[in-house]
């Protein structure tokens, strides 16, 4: 008696060469085929690209990290942005709705203003101050309008191992200066490139390819690694993980002098609170989200290997 081989999921993945993109090419890798695109085979700019490339593959999972993410340029770039940013994940999510697919897509904390006192929870007023906010937030709106099964993480802070990011920029400045001056009232969670792609990796697994896709509890949910500091205590801990590997540095690690925003003034506007409060997440879907510190160690591993 023959058994049929069940068949393998397709799970299309955007923005393959960004920071969550390269980590999903892993996370993913599992689940079934992986078909990851850049810019290069996936302009997001031009809908009819998009349209004919999901329709092409016809994946059972379109996850979305690719996004305009020059905050201060989006500022003189609009059009830009919100073409990237708000209308291609509304195209992406008419496409997975048409096939009966799922849609993972990330946000972001820029949606919300910063001027509450605790950290967000997913039901409240977004007011973003940026062009590069406003245009995330329209990429949400866009997602939510066609009715697809969704999942729309909001993330603050990431980091990975693959491209630029703030701790790599860190341990740059500290090589090259003899003291650093970080921005101390600003609060968030750092979040690995590497933590988010593992978790969208569980929930696809768990909930969608080998849950009931009918009950698949969709949304906005908020994504980020346990904790909070500010980029003054994110600098002082990456510093002085380095410092300890050996890593030669001519900035003290306990000598950062820590600076208002207002001292550091940038075009784009950004939340003096990026707190996210992840219990949605955690409780929905039965996940451990490790406190920052654990992620950024993980990172440094990676980045000084």
């Amino acid at each position: 008696m023959q058994h049929e081989l069940p068949r393998i999921p397709t799970l299309l993945v955007t923005g393959s060469n960004g920071q969550v993109g390269f980590e999903l090419r892993r996370s993913l890798a599992p689940l079934g085929r992986v078909i990851a695109v850049d810019r290069r085979q996936c302009d997001l700019t031009r809908p009819e690209i998009l349209r004919q490339l999901v329709r092409e593959l016809r994946p059972d999972v379109i996850v979305n990290p690719a996004a305009y993410t020059l905050v201060d340029k989006a500022e003189t770039d609009a059009e830009t942005a919100f073409a990237v940013n708000g209308a291609a994940p509304g195209v992406l999510a008419e496409e997975a709705r048409a096939l009966g697919s799922l849609l993972v897509h990330y946000s972001t904390d820029y949606v919300f203003d910063g001027r509450k006192t605790g950290a967000y929870v997913e039901t409240d007023a977004v007011n973003p101050q940026s062009v590069y906010g406003k245009s995330k937030l329209a990429g949400e709106q866009a997602v939510a309008s066609t009715g697809a099964a969704a999942l729309i993480l909001r993330t603050c802070w990431v980091a990975g191992a693959h491209g630029g990011n703030f701790a790599k920029t860190m341990l740059r400045l500290a090589r090259e200066r003899d003291s650093l001056r970080v921005i101390a009232d600003q609060f968030g969670a750092p979040t690995t490139a590497a933590l988010i792609a593992d978790v969208t990796a569980q929930i696809v697994a768990r909930h969608w390819l080998h849950g009931r896709p009918e009950a698949f509890p969709g949304g906005v949910y908020h994504l980020a690694a346990g904790g909070e500091t500010t980029w003054h205590g994110y600098a002082a801990r990456v510093l002085a993980r380095a410092a300890g590997r050996g890593v030669e540095l001519k900035a003290d690690p306990a000598r950062i002098e820590p600076i208002p925003a207002t001292a550091y003034p940038l075009p784009a506007p950004r939340p003096a609170n990026s707190r996210l409060d992840t219990r949605k997440l955690r409780d929905t879907f039965d996940i451990h989200l490790p406190d920052w510190q654990q992620g950024v160690d993980l990172l440094l591993d990676q980045i000084l290997s």
